[in-house]
């Protein structure tokens, strides 16, 4: 389910994807990997941006978070 959330957005790919606490929750959390870097180099990575009542809602956050990283950064 969670790769098709997976895509690439102003030269980064950007792989979202959450996983479920023990209440049953879930914890929002993104890979943000930059295409022209070298492998560690331009690989960011984002835990627990926010928790959700779904895995859809979680995984949706994560997308529109990286987006708004990505614009933001300069």
């Amino acid at each position: 389910m969670q790769s098709k959330h997976n895509h690439h957005y102003n030269g980064y790919a950007v792989k979202p994807s959450a996983h479920r606490l023990p209440d049953g929750s879930f914890s929002s959390n993104l890979l943000l990997e930059r295409a022209d870097s070298a492998r560690t180099e331009g690989r960011y990575q984002f835990y627990s941006l926010d928790y959700f009542a779904n895995e859809e809602q979680a995984l949706q956050h994560s997308a529109r978070w990286a987006h708004h990283w990505v614009d933001t950064r300069g």
